[in-house]
């Protein structure tokens, strides 16, 4: 087997599959009634498969077919899209651990079969998870590898043929699943080139005319958010991250190992599912879609207008006296999509985003990216704290083209240090040493910088790191939870050893953070 599927033959089924798919992927987005009418089943898979080939055109040409494998499983997790395609990367996976170690093409597919049910929390009969089972059933250890893989596609084929008898809503609308019949397709690919048999074309059944379209589950029956992402974490976190966004929603897929997770679900409560990942890792590649595009969008103004997200009453005041329109969130969570997206949607046709934190800002981006397509003109600013959205807002021109004040606006946000001082509230080991509850912790751009008891002390020490010979401006938010005269006391220091340096002072409001820095 290790022949027939080396290097370059996995390089060529990955180019070929992707291609085909790329031909039938409208047919099966057609198809896409199961388990949201969302049309894009097969664009996924082509796009799943396509990072996959890309991965694998990055290789070296010496490179071995481990190798090969190995960077087809990882191009398709990282760049699985929805749940077809993440499942599609599963199979990968489960394929490369039997091929890539020199196993059979029927062991392979066995392996593909069980990982892929595996990922899956509610596996449904009648979709590709069960015609991949059908076909990985039929590889009866065929003396030629060409005909294990033309038996396997053949069966896969007939197995497709009989979803709509598993799944109501497939016969009602006389369709056959869409996954299933894009799996199909890449089976066939690996035939043809396990056998050197190619066919001409690569089929995809259309709706029965005797079915017209009726009945299909509605984007938003069991969540109206498609929430995606890449998950850095240990197992065990994310045993928890599965129980956790199993209860937050379906169409659930967590797959992937050694750090590296691609996450899938449908949710109403987009922000929760997110959350839930930064309890079990580090999340990034964040994508948040709105399952019903169909929806009716919010009434739109014209004019240049700026969103801001803020955690205190304080700041949010602060925010809309400089111009800004603002959504507010609780401290220690993100604000809901549909919420800011409304905000972005009604603040105008020309829209500056300014986030306030990290993880807040995967969510602004996919609000944006939603807004963009209702016609608004949206830019996110990389803002990870409120002192950079106000010195931000503090260069917004709205007579400005809008490209140049998003990218000044960008410059104002970046050329401002952040620090914070906020309460430990729980032992933890940090960069500078063990922290326990009831410590104050400084801390630098996102990093811990000092611990200790006394907050103006601490506040000195953050302010020692984050000052230079250019500074001009210290901005201090005061927070609810701040001792008295914290302010004053470092503002009496920063006059004695930094005279130059103008000092603002604000009530912010926030109860997480004792204090908020900002240095320009």
């Amino acid at each position: 087997m290790g022949e027939v599927l080396d290097a370059a033959a996995v390089r060529r089924w990955c180019r070929l599959a992707a291609d085909a798919l790329g031909r039938t992927r409208a047919g099966i987005d057609a198809l896409n009634v199961f388990p949201v009418p969302d049309g894009d089943t097969g664009t996924n898979l082509h796009l799943t498969l396509l990072a996959a080939a890309e991965r694998l055109d990055g290789l070296p040409g010496d490179a071995d077919a481990a190798a090969a494998w190995r960077t087809l499983a990882e191009g398709a997790l990282l760049g699985a899209r929805g749940n077809s395609g993440v499942i599609l990367s599963q199979m990968l996976r489960g394929m490369a651990d039997v091929l890539g170690a020199g196993g059979g093409l029927d062991a392979a597919l066995g392996n593909a079969a069980d990982l892929a049910y595996r990922a899956v929390a509610h596996p449904v009969e009648g979709t590709m998870l069960s015609v991949l089972r059908e076909a990985a059933g039929a590889t009866l250890l065929a003396a030629d590898p060409g005909v294990t893989a033309w038996t396997a596609a053949e069966r896969a084929r007939a197995a497709l043929r009989r979803t709509p008898d598993h799944l109501e809503v497939l016969a009602r609308n006389g369709v056959v699943d869409a996954g299933a019949a894009g799996l199909c397709v890449v089976l066939e690919t690996l035939a043809a080139v396990v056998s050197g048999e190619y066919p001409e074309t690569y089929d995809v059944p259309r709706r029965s005319q005797e079915h017209p379209p009726e009945d299909a589950p509605r984007p938003g029956d069991g969540g109206a958010y498609e929430v995606m992402y890449l998950l850095d974490a240990d197992d065990g976190p994310v045993t928890e991250l599965r129980a956790e966004l199993d209860a937050l929603g379906d169409s659930l897929v967590v797959v992937g190992g050694e750090r590296l997770w691609n996450v899938h679900v449908h949710t109403d409560d987009a922000g929760a599912a997110i959350e839930a990942g930064l309890r079990a890792g580090r999340p990034y590649r964040v994508r948040v879609t709105y399952l019903d595009a169909a929806q009716d969008r919010p009434a739109r103004r014209t004019g240049r207008g700026v969103v801001a997200v803020a955690a205190g009453d304080g700041l949010a005041a602060l925010l809309e006296e400089h111009g800004a329109r603002v959504v507010r969130r609780a401290s220690g969570r993100v604000p809901g999509l549909a919420e800011l997206t409304e905000a972005i949607t009604e603040a105008g046709n020309e829209v500056v985003v300014l986030p306030d934190d990290g993880t807040v800002l995967a969510v602004a981006e996919s609000a944006a990216r939603q807004a963009r397509e209702d016609g608004v003109h949206a830019a996110v600013v990389p803002a990870r704290a409120s002192v950079q959205s106000l010195a931000a807002l503090a260069v917004h021109d709205p007579l400005r083209r809008f490209e140049d004040d998003v990218i000044a606006m960008t410059r104002a946000a970046g050329a401002t240090r952040s620090g914070r001082l906020e309460t430990a509230g729980s032992e933890a080991v940090t960069s500078v040493g063990m922290c326990r509850p009831g410590d104050v912790l400084g801390l630098v751009d996102g990093d811990v910088a000092v611990i200790g008891a006394d907050a103006s002390v601490l506040a000195a020490g953050v302010l020692d790191r984050m000052l230079s010979p250019g500074s001009e401006l210290v901005t201090l938010i005061v927070g609810d939870g701040a001792p008295d005269g914290l302010a004053d006391r470092v503002c009496e220091r920063l006059y004695a050893v930094r005279p130059d340096v103008e000092v603002a002072v604000y009530h912010g409001g926030q109860d997480r953070h004792l204090l908020l820095i900002g240095v320009e």
